[in-house]
C-alpha cells in the first residue's frame, strides 16, 4: 500500500505537483502521528480522546457515515470525523469554525438572514436562505434533517460529534445532499452516571460565554441529561458619525434635484445610528434537556427537546475602500440591526435489536421557527447631500417568518458482517413556511423620496419529501466487497397566496420608507400587486451507488465508486418552475495506516457532472418588478483530490493536515443580479441586466486550500498538562460571485493563524486563545449594486479565555 498515495497525488489535477511534492516531503520526514475520533451517536460518548493515548499510535476513529457504527479506516467513503475534544480546542460554535478543520469546506454568514450558507467541493447555494432555495449541503442533527438555513447556526454546544460527509449522500442521508452531509451527533445521557461539566470564559469585544451540562440516572433504565449554553459579544462593526453638510449646502443640492423650496427640510442626524447594538454581535442562548429510557435490554428510546433564542445582530456590508478617515470596521449606518430568532426542536430516536442478525431504528423530528430581523443593506455608501439627493436609503427588514416540520425514517438492517450486510428504510417529511419581508428605498435619506420599495408576502407554502431506500453490501471476500444502494424520491412543492407588492408611484399616497406598520395590500398605502407566485411542483427521482472496495492488508484500503445525487426542482417567483438539479460523481479513494499506527492518511480524488445546475439571484425583471429568479445552467464540471493527514510525533506531538484541490467550471448560464452592476440585458428579454457567465469558476472554490494544526503536551511534575497549538490555513485567491468581475469580486490568496494555550490538572482546567493573529480581513461575499464595492468579512482578531472544570 505504500505506493498508493504517490499514485493518486499523482494524478493530473490542478496543483497536483506542490500537494505531491508536500505529501511525499512529510512521508520521508515524519517519525509518528495522532488522529481525530468520533463516537458512536447511539451510545454515551464511547472514544478515548486522542490526547489521552500514549502507546504511540493514533485512537480509533469511529464513524456513522453509513449508518453503521465502523471504523474511519475500513469505511469507503470521504469523511471527517470531529470529537469534542477537537471541537473545543478550536472553540467550534457554530459551522462558520468548522470550515478550517475539513478539505473543500466552505461556510458563509449572510448578513441579510444571518444565518449560514455553506459550500463543499467548490458547490453550494448562496441564496439557500430562504423558503425558496434549498441547500446542497444537508445538515442533520443526531440524523434528523435540519431543512432550513437558520437551523444550522445553532450553537454546537453538548457536541459528541461532527461527520462531515464529502460526495453525493443520497441514497441513506437523503433530500438536499447533493454535494454532501453534515451531521451533528449530541452527547446522549449514561445510564447509572452522575457527572457533568462548568466552564465559563471571557475575551475581546466584551465577551462572555457560560455552558455546562448534568448528566443525572432516574434508574437503572433511565438517565437524564441537561445542557445549556450562553455566548454573547459586542459587535465588530462601529458606527460612523454622520458627516453633516452645511444647510446652504443641503438647500443647494435639494433645489437641484428638483425639490420644492417650501419644502426644504436639512438632514437629520438623528437618524444615524450612534449606539445601541453594533453589527456583527452575539447573543444566544440555548438548552437540551435529553431521555435516554432503556425500555427492555433490546429497546432503547432516546428522545430530546432543544430550544435555541438568537437576539445578536446581523452582519454588516462594509465598504471595501473605506472613506478617508473612517476605519474599515465601521459603518455609516440608518438602520439600526436587530436579530429575533427561537426554535424548538424535538429529536427521538427508538432502536430495537430484534434478534442478534437484525435491527431496527426509528428516527423522528419536529421543529418549529419563528423570527425577524432588520439589517441595512446600503452600507452607508454615499453620504447624502440632502434629504432626497445623494446618497440612499435600503433597508431590509424581515417582519414575520415561521417555519414549522417534521420528518420520520424507519431503517432495517441486518447485524454484524455477514456474506450481504443490507439496509433498507423509509421516509417522510413535510414543512409549511410562511414569510413576509420588505426592503424600503428612499432617494437621499429615510426622510427623502421614494426610489423604489416591495414588499413580499407568502403566507403558504409547503414541502412534502418521501422516498424508500436501500444498501447492501457483497462481502465477496475477506478483502473485496462491493456496495450498492438506490434510493426513490417523490417530492411536492405549493405554493399558495404569495405577492409581491411593490411601490405605485401614486403621488397622493405618503412616501415613507415601508416598515411592519404598513400593509401594502392597502391600496391607500401606495402600493400595487405583483404577478402572483402560486405554483405547485412535483416530481419522481431515482439515485443510487455503486461501489467496490479491497482491503490491501489490515492498514490499508482503496474504493471506487459512483453515485448521483438530486435536488428537487420547485416553484420561484410569479410561479414559474425551475428544473431539478442532478450529478454524477466519480470517485477513487484511499485510506492508509503506517509506522505501526501512527501515521494515517486518507485520500479522495473525485470527478463531478452536473446536469441543470440551479442558480439563484434577486433580479428586477422587464416589466420593473422585482423577484428571485432560479435558473437552470447547462451544467457544472467539478474535479479535485482532498487529503487527510493525521500524525503523533514522537509520545506528545500531535498534527493534522487537511488540504483540498479543486477545478471547477459552469455550463451554459446567463445570470442576472442586482447585488451587482451589470449591462443591459440582451440575451433574456426577461431580466433587465444580465451577464453571460457561461465557462467560468465556481464561487467559494479555491484551486488550493489548507490547514496545519499541531499541538504539543508538556508534562509538568505536579501531574499537569501544558498543551500550546497552532492551527495555520492558507487558500488560493477566489471568487465570490459566478460573475467575477474584477479583484474586488475575489478574496485574493491568504495565510491566517489560531493559537492556543491549555493547562490542565486533575479536572480542572483553562485555555487561553487568540483566533485570526494577524487579523487578516478575509472576504466571504461582495456586491457592487450601490455603487462602491461592499463586502461582509470573517471576524478580526479576538481574544479570549476559557476554564472549567468536570465532576
Amino acid at each position: 500500500m505504500t505506493t498508493m498515495t504517490p499514485q493518486l497525488a499523482g494524478v493530473r489535477t490542478p496543483s497536483s505537483a506542490p500537494i505531491r511534492l508536500a505529501i511525499l516531503t512529510l512521508l520521508a520526514s515524519i517519525g509518528t502521528a495522532h488522529a481525530q475520533s468520533a463516537s458512536d451517536p447511539a451510545s454515551p460518548a464511547a472514544a478515548t480522546p486522542a490526547a489521552v493515548v500514549d502507546n504511540g499510535r493514533i485512537a480509533e476513529v469511529v464513524v456513522t457515515a453509513t449508518k453503521r457504527s465502523t471504523s474511519l479506516q475500513r469505511t469507503p467513503i470521504a469523511v471527517t470525523a470531529l470529537t469534542a475534544a477537537t471541537l473545543a480546542d478550536n472553540h467550534v460554535q457554530t459551522l462558520l469554525d468548522v470550515v478550517a478543520l475539513v478539505p473543500g469546506f466552505q461556510a458563509t454568514a449572510q448578513g441579510d438572514h444571518g444565518v449560514t450558507t455553506m459550500t463543499l467541493r467548490g458547490i453550494g447555494n448562496d441564496s439557500a436562505k430562504t423558503e425558496y432555495a434549498d441547500p446542497e449541503v444537508a445538515s442533520f442533527v443526531d440524523n434528523v434533517y435540519s431543512p432550513r438555513a437558520e437551523g444550522a447556526t445553532a450553537l454546537l454546544f453538548d457536541v459528541e460529534g461532527i461527520e462531515v460527509l464529502r460526495g453525493p449522500q443520497g441514497t441513506l442521508w437523503g433530500r438536499n445532499s447533493t454535494v454532501g452531509a453534515v451531521n451533528i451527533q449530541t452527547v446522549k445521557p449514561e445510564l447509572n452516571s452522575r457527572s457533568g461539566y462548568v466552564e465559563g470564559g471571557i475575551g475581546d469585544y466584551n465577551r462572555i460565554g457560560t455552558r455546562g451540562a448534568v448528566n443525572v440516572p432516574l434508574s437503572e433504565t433511565a438517565a437524564l441529561r441537561f445542557a445549556v449554553v450562553h455566548e454573547r459579544h459586542d459587535g465588530y462593526v462601529d458606527y460612523q458619525q454622520f458627516p453633516n453638510p452645511s444647510i446652504a449646502q443641503q438647500r443647494a443640492a435639494y433645489l437641484a434635484a428638483g425639490g420644492a423650496a417650501a419644502g426644504f427640510r436639512p438632514i437629520n442626524p438623528n437618524n444615524y445610528v450612534s449606539g445601541g447594538d453594533k453589527y456583527s454581535a452575539q447573543d444566544q442562548t440555548a438548552a437540551r434537556l435529553s431521555l435516554l429510557w432503556q425500555l427492555a435490554p433490546n429497546l432503547r428510546w432516546n428522545i430530546a427537546y432543544e430550544k435555541f433564542i438568537d437576539r445578536g445582530t446581523p452582519s454588516a456590508n462594509l465598504m471595501q475602500t473605506p472613506r478617508p478617515g473612517q476605519d474599515h470596521w465601521s459603518t455609516l449606518s440608518d438602520s439600526s440591526p436587530w436579530v429575533n430568532r427561537d426554535s424548538d426542536n424535538v429529536r427521538s430516536r427508538l432502536s430495537w435489536d430484534i434478534s442478534p442478525d437484525l435491527a431496527l431504528q426509528y428516527v423522528a423530528g419536529w421543529s418549529k421557527y419563528s423570527g425577524d430581523m432588520r439589517f441595512d443593506q446600503d452600507g452607508g455608501t454615499i453620504v447624502p447631500t440632502s434629504i432626497i439627493s445623494g446618497g440612499k436609503f435600503q433597508e431590509h427588514t424581515t417582519t414575520d417568518s415561521n417555519y414549522r416540520s417534521f420528518s420520520h425514517e424507519v431503517l432495517l438492517q441486518s447485524v454484524g458482517t455477514r456474506a450481504i450486510d443490507w439496509q433498507v428504510g423509509a421516509y417522510y417529511g413535510k414543512e409549511k413556511n410562511n414569510i413576509r419581508f420588505d426592503i424600503g428605498g428612499m432617494n437621499g435619506t429615510e426622510d427623502g423620496t421614494v426610489a423604489w420599495q416591495g414588499s413580499f408576502i407568502q403566507p403558504d407554502q409547503t414541502v412534502e419529501n418521501s422516498a424508500v431506500f436501500g444498501q447492501a453490501t457483497w462481502n465477496l471476500t475477506d478483502a473485496w466487497h462491493l456496495t450498492g444502494g438506490v434510493r426513490y424520491t417523490h417530492d411536492k412543492r405549493v405554493h399558495i397566496g404569495g405577492r409581491g407588492y411593490t411601490w405605485a408611484y401614486d403621488a397622493s399616497a405618503p412616501q415613507l420608507p415601508l416598515n411592519p406598520q404598513i400593509d401594502p395590500r392597502d391600496p391607500v398605502n401606495g402600493y400595487q400587486s405583483g404577478v402572483p407566485n402560486d405554483g405547485r411542483y412535483s416530481d419522481n427521482k431515482a439515485t443510487g451507488l455503486l461501489r467496490v472496495n479491497y482491503d490491501i492488508d489490515r492498514s490499508n484500503m482503496v474504493y471506487a465508486s459512483v453515485s448521483t445525487g438530486y435536488k428537487a426542482g420547485g416553484v420561484q417567483d410569479r410561479g414559474l418552475p425551475y428544473q431539478p438539479e442532478t450529478l454524477t460523481n466519480f470517485e477513487i479513494g484511499s485510506k492508509s495506516t503506517f509506522m505501526d499506527g501512527a501515521l494515517r492518511i486518507n485520500n479522495a480524488l473525485f470527478y463531478m457532472d452536473f446536469k441543470d445546475f440551479q442558480f439563484n439571484s434577486p433580479v428586477s425583471f422587464s416589466d420593473g418588478s422585482r423577484g428571485l429568479a432560479i435558473e437552470n445552467a447547462d451544467g457544472a464540471k467539478v474535479m479535485g483530490l482532498e487529503t487527510e493527514i493525521a500524525a503523533r510525533i514522537a509520545k506528545d506531538g500531535r498534527l493534522s493536515i487537511a488540504l483540498a484541490v479543486l477545478d471547477t467550471k459552469l455550463g451554459h448560464l446567463v445570470a442576472g443580479s442586482n447585488d451587482y452592476a451589470l449591462p443591459p440585458c440582451t440575451v433574456d428579454t426577461r431580466i433587465e441586466t444580465c451577464l453571460d457567465v457561461s465557462g467560468h469558476k465556481l464561487p467559494h472554490a479555491p484551486k488550493f486550500s489548507t490547514t496545519v494544526q499541531y499541538q504539543h503536551t508538556f508534562r509538568l511534575a505536579d501531574g499537569a498538562t501544558l498543551v500550546p497549538r497552532i492551527t495555520a490555513r492558507y487558500e488560493d485567491d477566489v471568487s465570490l460571485s459566478v460573475f467575477d468581475l474584477g479583484p474586488e469580486d475575489r478574496q485574493k490568496a491568504y495565510a491566517s493563524a489560531d493559537l492556543g494555550l491549555r493547562y490542565a490538572k486533575d479536572k480542572w482546567w483553562v485555555d487561553a486563545f487568540v483566533r485570526n493573529v494577524g487579523d487578516k480581513k478575509i472576504k466571504t461575499s461582495a456586491f457592487n449594486g450601490f455603487g462602491p464595492w461592499l463586502a461582509q468579512y470573517k471576524p478580526p482578531r479576538t481574544v479570549g479565555v476559557n476554564t472549567g472544570f468536570d465532576f
